[in-house]
């Protein structure tokens, strides 16, 4: 079935939730697929951080710890964020970044799985799960002479094993954008005795998650991705009631003290997800998250997460119909999932090898950055090969080269995938990918 420009703009005018899109600063002439690595600013962040700086901050001082209510803003931010990840009230923070976070879970996790069984001595994870996750994971099975085991999604209930302590995976794959089975595979690793961790950073805000329905242990996530908190915005962590007063946390900082103004020379923990918290909080960066948060408040009247998972559903159709129909002949393939059960919010392109410029590679890199030229913002992530990770040698597959589409529905509109596949058919007709300067590396791809 052909689907025309005019099909599409049909479809933007019967969307229940494009008004979403009016909270948003988009700059003109820009389609931006690139919010599941960094999300749109929210129109209040720039008001809201300058009343935080001139009024909070510049003329109330020190006050505004309790006038302004910055002590209790992580709590709060969690609370406004419990419900887009099946959490409850009082089991989320809003703190830290996604790495550090990873750490004080996935150690309280471990100090409970070998509690419970001393035998248990690997993590498993998948083989492309984000790097920063491995490498947290790395360096705690380094310090406690523990073994991380890296598998391919198909391997993973296989490896759910007697000797596991905790199965850490990524709930939609930042790669592919291939979403896991959340609750079957928790339910799994339980039947083994094994701790779930999940990180939710391209989950939260984009699909719907429910933590407590699963039965998962622990989650974290980042805040600048689909929540739109800005970059570097603070991280989220959660902790099942089951699990959050029985271990310190390794980071033990005096904002996670019971009593953090008595200034007692001991650590004694809070009770519940605040233990979770360490260092005194970035308040500015707590407050532009807010204004992210905000937003998904004002989306429940519209219909919530349902109406936005709906919504990117049909828009990640679209843009696999039309780059199918449209860009068909120049070595391109699907990399995500078909079947909604298993899609994130992103689509994920790759492109034959030897289609680059002298036959060189795949083309990949400079289709993108042809792109972003043309005002159509999406990334690269490079194959197993080019970023030197987990390929055949380590027991793992080789992985191509991703043109990756972030579809971030509070924002993108249908006519927005028609142009911006119309843009990258032009990209490819034309071959102006092949132009020098859009084969030039940049720092951050």
């Amino acid at each position: 079935m052909t689907i025309t420009l005019e099909d599409c703009r049909a479809l933007d005018a019967q969307d229940p939730i494009a008004p979403l899109r009016g909270h948003f600063t988009l700059p003109p002439g820009v389609i931006y697929l690139d919010g599941n690595s960094l999300g749109v600013a929210p129109k209040a962040a720039a008001a809201r951080v300058a009343d935080v700086v001139t009024r909070e901050w510049g003329t109330d001082l020190i006050q505004s710890w309790n006038t302004a209510r910055w002590f209790d803003l992580p709590q709060r931010l969690g609370n406004q964020l419990a419900p887009l990840i099946g959490a409850g009230q009082s089991e989320v923070v809003c703190t830290d970044s996604t790495s550090i976070n990873l750490y004080k879970v996935l150690s309280a996790a471990l100090n409970i799985a070998r509690e419970d069984s001393p035998a248990r001595k690997r993590i498993v994870s998948e083989r492309s799960n984000f790097p920063t996750d491995l490498y947290i994971a790395e360096g705690l099975c380094k310090e406690r002479s523990l073994e991380l085991v890296l598998v391919e999604p198909e391997e993973i209930s296989a490896a759910l094993t007697s000797d596991v302590a905790v199965l850490m995976l990524t709930h939609v794959n930042y790669r592919t954008g291939a979403m896991h089975d959340m609750a079957a595979l928790t339910a799994a690793a339980h039947a083994q005795g094994i701790l779930c961790v999940w990180d939710l950073a391209h989950s939260a805000g984009a699909v719907p998650v429910d933590l407590n329905g699963a039965g998962a242990d622990f989650s974290i996530g980042c805040g600048y991705k689909y929540l739109n908190g800005g970059p570097g915005a603070p991280a989220f962590v959660w902790v099942h009631p089951r699990h959050a007063d029985r271990f310190w946390q390794p980071l033990s900082g005096w904002w996670g003290h019971a009593t953090p103004f008595q200034f007692t020379p001991d650590y004694q923990p809070a009770p519940g997800i605040t233990r979770y918290l360490c260092g005194t909080q970035p308040i500015i960066s707590l407050s532009a998250l807010q204004c992210g948060l905000d937003v998904f408040t004002a989306a429940e009247s519209l219909g919530g997460m349902a109406a936005l998972r709906s919504k990117s559903l049909a828009l990640t159709d679209l843009f696999i119909h039309l780059v199918e129909e449209r860009c068909a002949g120049h070595g391109l393939g699907l990399a995500t999932p078909r079947e909604h059960a298993r899609r994130g919010s992103q689509v994920c392109l790759t492109r034959d090898e030897g289609q680059g410029v002298n036959g060189a590679g795949s083309g990949a890199y400079a289709i993108v950055q042809a792109l972003i030229a043309r005002g159509v913002i999406g990334d690269y992530r490079a194959g197993s090969d080019a970023a030197g990770g987990a390929g055949k040698g380590n027991g793992g597959k080789v992985h191509k080269d991703i043109l990756r589409f972030g579809f971030t529905p509070l924002y993108l509109g249908f006519e927005d995938v028609w142009n911006a596949v119309e843009h990258l058919r032009q990209v490819l007709d034309s071959g102006e990918w092949q132009r020098p300067e859009f084969n030039q590396h940049h720092a951050v791809t």
